[in-house]
């Protein structure tokens, strides 16, 4: 009798497991795209979410989620000749480089062919380090930067490291200057006012065969610009723009002149008299954990929307 007992719990056990492969296999997988397209990878501030330390209501739940926020990043399809372009390398580089290379080939995790840097924040370049031969040992990717960071990656370890290795390609560029990627994909970096404690910082302008885009993950404020926000969005046709905090006052424990963005409410105002089909091109990017707009059904995520903005989200893909 004890011998049917067991031989019945075995039985139960290995069909059980093999219901549960069977299910995990069968889960969609990231379908791949036939035109040069943008895609967000990544949507949260330097430090993700939830960020280290915090037990504040808006990080308690999400400790457990495992679907966690990346840090913000996109990249570029180029589904014809099978190359991607990762725009930033961050902390989340390992899991957002087998995102993007998931729309060439979903059974395979691809380099990028390029990778292009904002500037020296935490979680715009430091994804770097995994390229070195502590991890994958990666040869000659380009890592395209602006002259201050190209000089702190060359002369500063454990980056060198990365250069003198030959795990990365650095290759140089400069302000309002256009990189011509192919026929189909021409990028643009332009310099914006923004912390430099060890190197400018840059959007980009992303043109592809038939659309245009624009990316900039970090600035201090629109005002303190020379180049006017409103006119950039009406040139193009998607806007990817710095939202790191909602309002002023977010950050209760810090003095947030110290770490200038431009607040979502001030977006708002700086825009609001901007044509329904312009404001549409905007996506707000890059959000703070205080940031309710990482909240889904908030009232912040309520009011973009209302107001004729969006806000990014990961997966989003955008025909180029």
């Amino acid at each position: 009798m004890f011998n049917k007992i067991a031989f019945l719990l075995l039985f139960l056990l290995l069909t059980t497991c093999n219901k549960k492969r069977d299910s995990n296999e069968k889960l969609p997988r990231t379908k791949t795209v036939s035109k040069t397209s943008l895609v967000i990878l990544g949507t949260s501030q330097d430090a993700g979410y939830p960020q280290i330390g915090c037990t504040k209501s808006c990080c308690v739940d999400k400790w457990d989620d495992v679907n966690s926020t990346l840090v913000t990043s996109i990249g570029i399809i180029e589904p014809k000749e099978k190359k991607t372009y990762l725009f930033e390398a961050t902390p989340d580089i390992k899991f957002q480089i087998k995102k993007l290379s998931s729309y060439i080939d979903n059974n395979s995790i691809q380099l990028p062919n390029g990778i292009f840097l904002t500037h020296a924040h935490i979680g715009h370049y430091t994804g770097l380090m995994q390229l070195g031969r502590e991890a994958i040992n990666a040869k000659n990717i380009q890592v395209f930067s602006m002259p201050k960071m190209f000089d702190y990656l060359s002369s500063n370890g454990p980056w060198n490291q990365l250069v003198e290795l030959g795990n990365i390609d650095l290759k140089a560029i400069s302000n309002n200057t256009e990189v011509s990627i192919n026929s189909n994909l021409k990028i643009t970096p332009f310099i914006v006012p923004h912390r430099g404690e060890y190197t400018e910082t840059v959007g980009y302008k992303i043109k592809g065969p038939n659309k245009t885009a624009l990316f900039i993950p970090d600035i201090d404020k629109w005002e303190k610009w020379q180049i006017s926000i409103e006119d950039e969005i009406k040139k193009v046709d998607y806007a990817f723009l710095d939202a790191t905090f909602y309002k002023n006052g977010e950050v209760g424990n810090r003095d947030m002149s110290e770490i200038p963005h431009p607040f979502v409410e001030e977006s708002f105002k700086r825009l609001e008299n901007m044509k329904s089909n312009d404001k549409s091109k905007v996506y707000f990017i890059h959000f703070n954990h205080t940031n309710p707009l990482l909240q889904k059904n908030s009232k912040a995520q309520k009011e973009v929307i209302n107001l004729g903005f969006n806000f990014a989200k990961e997966g989003l893909v955008f025909e180029l």
